[in-house]
C-alpha cells in the first residue's frame, strides 16, 4: 500500500529518557512517566522536519524494549540562583516506533501558498534519512537520540504479547494559539492504554481529552519571504 504523501514512519531510541508532567518542570524531583508523551513525539517530529505551515500529528507509538528506570543525583540550577540537589528518575535504553502525520495549519492563512504537500513529504523523507535538522532529545536536552527510518510494526516488541496495559491520567499536548486559532494556552490531559505494544493517540480535537487553560497568549505572526521563506520546491 503506498504511503500517504503526509506520512512518516520512524525509529527512536536513546540511553535515557525523561517524559514528565509539565506541572514537575519548575524545580525539585523528577520522574518520567512510563512511555512517552504525544507533546514529545510531536517535538522529536518538528526536530526532523517542520514548518509553521503545517501541524504534526502522532497517530502510533510501539515500545521496542523493556520499560526500564534509573535514577541520578544531579545538580539543577535554583530560580532563586545556585544550584540545589534533585533525584531525577529517567527512562533507560528506550526505543520505540512512531507513526506521524501532518496536516495544513488552516489557522495560517498567510502561509497557504506554501501548502504544497509533496513538497514538504520529501523534505521531510530526506530530513529523516540525515538524522532530523535539529538535535533529537527524548522529554529533556540531556537525553539525546537518534531517529532513523523504518516500517512501523516490523521486528520483535517486548510487549507484542500483553493483551493491555493502561497508564492512567496523563499529559497530553499542549494547543498552543497558532495550532487553535484561540489566544489561549491550553493543554490536554488523557488516559492511554497501550494494547500488544502499541499506543494509539488520541486526536487533539478528540472530545475524550480533558482540557485546562493554562493562561493567554498571542500567536506569532508570519509574512511570507520576511520572516518567513517559501520556496517552490
Amino acid at each position: 500500500m503506498e504511503t500517504p504523501k503526509n506520512s512518516i514512519q520512524f525509529k527512536v531510541y536513546a540511553k535515557y529518557a525523561l517524559f514528565t508532567d509539565p506541572i514537575t518542570k519548575i524545580g525539585g524531583e523528577k520522574c518520567s512517566y512510563q512511555i512517552p508523551t504525544y507533546e514529545a513525539l510531536k517535538g522529536i517530529c518538528k526536530s526532523i522536519y517542520w514548518k509553521p505551515t503545517f501541524i504534526w500529528h502522532i497517530d502510533k507509538v510501539r515500545v521496542i524494549k523493556k520499560i526500564q528506570t534509573q535514577t541520578k543525583g544531579v545538580k539543577p540550577i535554583k530560580l532563586s540562583g545556585g544550584n540545589d540537589l534533585a533525584i531525577y528518575t529517567y527512562l533507560k535504553d528506550v526505543e520505540y516506533q512512531v507513526l506521524a502525520h501532518f496536516e495544513w495549519n488552516v489557522h495560517r492563512p498567510e502561509l497557504e501558498q506554501d501548502r504544497n504537500d509533496g513538497k514538504h513529504y520529501q523534505i521531510a523523507l530526506r530530513m529523516l534519512n540525515k538524522g532530523g535538522r535539529q538535535d533529537i532529545f527524548l522529554g529533556t536536552r540531556e537525553c539525546q537520540g537518534y531517529v532513523e527510518p523504518c516500517t512501523f510494526g516490523e521486528g520483535e516488541g517486548f510487549y507484542d504479547n500483553i493483551d493491555e496495559l493502561a497508564f492512567g491520567l496523563m499529559f497530553h499536548s499542549f494547543g498552543y494559539p497558532d495550532e487553535t486559532g484561540n489566544d489561549m494556552l491550553i493543554t490536554r490531559l488523557w488516559k492511554p492504554v497501550m494494547r500488544n505494544g502499541i499506543i494509539e493517540f488520541s486526536h487533539v480535537d478528540d472530545p475524550s481529552n480533558i482540557i485546562k487553560e493554562v493562561r493567554p497568549m498571542k500567536p506569532k505572526i508570519f509574512n511570507p519571504n520576511k520572516n518567513i521563506k517559501i520556496t517552490e520546491n
